[in-house]
């Protein structure tokens, strides 16, 4: 009798885990971003298998220190897709024109106000 060893067809990797991390302590410590609202929205709009709310146990989402959102997805979840649904977020906190989504580092996503250059120029045009 052969030992049973489970191996799989070569170059078929095993399910693959992504931690993503959306950095928001700038806004949050503003208090202008809501860090539970915006934890909540992902959970109820991130899609799974083209349905939504189908975490399961796939996607674990959760708050880590203050104004950070950590995202595990031991399926396939793109980066750009966060990053849409952050962008989404925003527009319906109508926090669009203030706030851009910028990627750091690979995985990590940050939360950054848009640099407002204030020119003396055009004040003395009255």
């Amino acid at each position: 009798m052969a030992p049973t060893t489970k191996t799989g067809p070569k170059g078929k990797q095993g399910k693959t885990t992504k931690k993503f991390i959306i950095n928001a302590q700038q806004p949050a410590s503003d208090k202008i971003f809501d860090t539970a609202a915006f934890e909540k929205f992902l959970q109820d709009k991130i899609k799974v298998e083209g349905r939504v709310g189908n975490l399961g146990d796939n996607i674990k989402i959760s708050q880590v220190g203050e104004g950070k959102i950590e995202i595990i997805a031991h399926n396939e979840l793109s980066g750009r897709y966060l990053k849409y649904l952050t962008k989404k977020f925003l527009k319906k906190m109508q926090l669009r024109d203030w706030l851009r989504v910028v990627s750091t580092s690979k995985g990590v996503y940050e939360l950054k106000f848009f640099n407002v250059v204030n020119d003396d120029a055009e004040d003395d045009d009255e």
